[in-house]
């Protein structure tokens, strides 16, 4: 008897991390029934987009993409961020066959039965106990809640997303065991208020192993940190307790590396942005963790442009900068959002001035980065290596996360494997990356 061909999917993913594992967790429970990945949507009997719809710039691109499948293929499920609003999208493109919002796992799994059954085959339908990942082998997103309890006034994710939910802190470990064993060598942690976790559970203790461990920030990195991976702390409020784990940090079992989202520093903007966590202590904080940690790498984003902010916010914001000397920096250009409160505010803000803001910022903090990069020069780091090339690899230090910071490029006699942490002397630095050679493995 033939077999049946499995029904191929074409899938796309768009967004943050977060929603790239939702995106994750659809496959693995698509493979697990038999469905294939197909590259093109052309040759695949279904298109899934995963959208975002976090900026209205997000959602052109979440409608160009669905569009796209429309065309190529026809037969589309959309879920994600912007799903959670459905009217844009019907209006746009009628003809998709089912619209659902972000996590909604389930929903989807049926929109994908209902238009393509499954074919089962006992011997095809294998997949790995980790599941499916969109990332490369050596690293996974470890998402650790869903949803935000913070009302920014700019952002309509909890609108979307909803309120904070924790996973329990025995299932998050557990999936991460799996991960390492698995061959993973870098967790990164995320949500959407990654210090915020467990406060919806009251910080519930859960079996994990031979104990109890807390739904707490502090409790999970720390057990986290024994599994033997980098641990990368992505999406991190400065809630005061925060402090604990820049001493997991100097012990050696988180990684040196905090992704804060600080947005901006003027004491009148950050009140206008609502923004959680008391600001004005913030540069003596930066400068105790420093202490305490000499090598700890901070990231964060910032917006210019917010409705009502003065040229003495913006020149408030570029001393801040250069007293804090973030690290690494990402910069967004206010945009107006569907839904968000900052749009009541007024006083808003000329194009032509929220770029001048972006270019001088981006001007100072490239200042910033090479002078904090050229103090690595003629040090030793640890690097985990992405790509491999016939002489040259490209990799990151601890002090970068994949696809959002800077890299290392580092010569080695000998052929490099994708996902091997070697030692590499630093040669040389230019504004945002490091170039070197191995040294050690």
């Amino acid at each position: 008897m033939q077999q049946a061909a499995a029904p191929k999917i074409s899938f796309v993913s768009l967004g943050c991390p977060k929603a790239l594992v939702d995106s994750e967790r659809i496959i693995t429970r698509l493979r697990a029934e038999g469905y294939e990945l197909a590259r093109k949507h052309d040759g695949a009997d279904i298109v899934i987009v995963n959208t975002c719809g976090f900026l209205d710039s997000a959602k052109q691109e979440s409608l160009g993409a669905i569009g796209e499948a429309m065309a190529e293929n026809g037969k589309v499920i959309v879920t994600g961020c912007m799903g959670a609003e459905p009217e844009q999208i019907e209006a746009a493109y009628p003809g998709v066959l089912s619209i659902t919002g972000p996590q909604q796992y389930e929903s989807v799994l049926d929109a994908v039965h209902r238009a393509l059954p499954p074919v089962h085959n006992p011997h095809l339908d294998l997949v790995p106990p980790q599941g499916v990942k969109l990332t490369p082998r050596h690293y996974a997103y470890l998402k650790i809640s869903e949803g935000c309890n913070n009302r920014c006034s700019f952002c309509i994710i909890p609108k979307l997303r909803g309120d904070l939910v924790s996973r329990p802190a025995g299932d998050v470990l557990r999936e991460a065991e799996k991960l390492v064993a698995a061959g993973v060598k870098e967790l990164l942690v995320i949500s959407q208020d990654t210090s915020a976790y467990g406060v919806d559970i009251k910080y519930a203790e859960s079996p994990w192993q031979d104990r109890q461990v807390r739904a707490k920030f502090f409790d999970l990195a720390k057990e986290l940190g024994e599994l033997g991976a980098w641990v990368r702390l992505q999406y991190v409020y400065p809630y005061p307790h925060v402090d604990e784990v820049i001493g997991l940090m100097t012990e050696g079992k988180v990684l040196p590396y905090l992704d804060i989202p600080f947005q901006h520093a003027s004491p009148e903007v950050l009140k206008a942005m609502k923004r959680p966590a008391a600001q004005e202590k913030t540069l003596a904080r930066i400068k105790k963790w420093r202490e305490q940690c000499p090598d700890l790498t901070l990231r964060s984003t910032f917006i210019v442009g917010f409705p009502g902010e003065t040229d003495s916010d913006f020149a408030y914001l570029l001393d801040w900068l250069e007293e804090a000397e973030i690290d690494r920096l990402g910069c967004f250009k206010y945009e107006p959002v569907a839904g968000a409160s900052s749009n009541a505010i007024g006083s808003p803000v000329p194009d032509e001035i929220k770029q001048e803001r972006w270019n001088a910022l981006m001007a100072r903090q490239q200042k910033i980065s090479a002078r904090r990069l050229k103090r690595k020069v003629g040090t030793r780091q640890q690097i985990i290596i992405d790509e491999v090339g016939p002489t040259v690899s490209k990799g990151r230090s601890k002090a970068d996360a994949p696809e959002i910071d800077g890299a290392v490029y580092v010569s080695s006699r000998r052929p490099l494997r994708v996902g091997e942490i070697v030692t590499a002397k630093i040669e040389r630095a230019d504004q945002y990356d490091l170039h070197g050679s191995v040294a050690g493995f």
